[in-house]
């Protein structure tokens, strides 16, 4: 049996540039988006992960879903692929990632305003909590990559290519 890697250009010395592949789903309900992070950050994300080696984009948000809110999720259309460059936990980080629609099970919870479910991978706890999906609720939010909360009340109809640089996200 082969084990998976994950695809992530690690530094060989800390402060080095990092390069990752990530992929992200967008679940909506009632108006609301999906999103996450971990506890010890400031800012939410899109729930998703990185792609392990041999992996498709699909298969790895699967995966990642399954781990992270123990759902089996439905995967539709690809919205973006995204080159974003920021500054995270003092690396420059080139980050290519693939958003994709996502359905999440009816019975995943749903709450207007708390935390509806908690995950600890071992190195880090996840929350996540359905935010309304204006563009007013995600720039208050604070959500990179920041170009969401100027799109999410106009998804795209086709896929989009997008460069994007969220700067520093190690500001206070």
């Amino acid at each position: 049996m082969t084990t998976r890697r994950m695809i992530r250009m690690k530094p060989k010395r800390a402060g080095e540039p990092l390069f990752q592949l990530r992929i992200a789903g967008l679940a909506f309900r009632d108006g609301h988006l999906l999103v996450h992070r971990a506890t010890h950050e400031s800012f939410w994300t899109l729930p998703g992960g990185r792609a392990e080696i041999g992996e498709s984009s699909d298969l790895t948000l699967k995966r990642e879903m399954m781990e992270e809110l123990g759902v089996e999720v439905g995967i539709g259309r690809m919205l973006w692929t995204v080159e974003n460059f920021f500054h995270y936990e003092g690396v420059d980080v080139h980050e290519l990632g693939f958003y994709y629609l996502m359905d999440v099970p009816e019975h995943f919870p749903f709450h207007r305003s708390d935390i509806v479910h908690r995950n600890i991978d071992g190195k880090s706890e996840l929350e996540f909590k359905w935010v309304l999906a204006t563009s007013d609720s995600l720039r208050a939010l604070d959500i990179p990559p920041y170009f969401l909360a100027e799109t999410i009340e106009s998804l795209p109809e086709t896929p989009r290519h997008i460069i994007w640089h969220d700067g520093d996200l190690d500001r206070p």
